[in-house]
């Protein structure tokens, strides 16, 4: 969350105070009362990695991207954390969506005054 523009576009203000509340000092929190008590009173930690973080830590290690996955999954397992998931694939449906609007839009070109420019961004955090 430290890389968020803070351009609140992309969450309500329910959403944003459940994000404030995933924050780095809260995972160690849970990580370290999760330690300290019976597993059947444990918080589950699900981590989601999204795919832009992943050729970075290879290029960083100097590994591929498939062992850079595998390491970082390894660590957060052995810090903790009940489910590490990948969200390539939520990506992958989020540009089919946007390709699929900009079609749509690109077709009522000359309908509607308002269909073209389309503006779509990821969230860069």
């Amino acid at each position: 969350l430290s890389d968020c523009l803070a351009c609140d576009s992309c969450m309500t203000s329910e959403e944003g105070a459940r994000v404030f509340q995933q924050n780095q000092k809260e995972f160690f929190r849970v990580l370290n009362l999760n330690k300290k008590c019976d597993t059947s009173k444990h918080k589950v930690l699900a981590v989601s990695i999204c795919p832009q973080s992943l050729p970075y830590f290879a290029a960083k290690f100097n590994l591929s991207v498939n062992e850079a996955a595998r390491r970082l999954c390894g660590i957060l397992k052995s810090l903790g954390v009940h489910y590490v998931f990948d969200t390539t694939i939520a990506a992958d449906f989020s540009i089919l969506e946007s390709q699929r609007e900009f079609v749509q839009r690109y077709q009522r070109r000359n309908q509607e005054e308002h269909a073209l420019p389309m503006f779509a961004s990821a969230c860069p955090g």
